[in-house]
């Protein structure tokens, strides 16, 4: 008897499983509402001239430790930190691909 009570609950608990699975395929293709969600795009302006952030990446990845921006004018950056000999600066041109200036 209890071989009985337990295969009839395990089946009984296997369909109560299954419901929620069916369910949610068979309400997945029911009647569409037509409603349309469009994802909006911030518009970002396009960057002129060297972000600040993209001249202390640069300086960064040219070996210059706790990178900051010292000055900053329309037409150079000037970016400071620390190397292997102690301080130092870089100053990038103010245009698009930040060229490097000075060391």
């Amino acid at each position: 008897m209890t071989h009985f009570l337990t295969k009839a609950s395990l089946a009984a608990l296997l369909a109560l499983c299954s419901i929620p699975a069916t369910v949610s395929t068979a309400a997945a293709a029911g009647p569409q509402t037509g409603l349309v969600v469009e994802a909006q795009y911030y518009h970002r302006p396009p960057v002129r001239g060297c972000s600040p952030v993209h001249a202390v990446r640069k300086a960064r990845y040219f070996g210059l430790r706790n990178a900051h921006i010292t000055r900053m004018s329309p037409r150079v950056i000037v970016v400071a930190g620390r190397d292997r000999r102690g301080w130092d600066r870089m100053t990038f041109a103010n245009v698009r691909g930040c060229p490097l200036i000075r060391r």
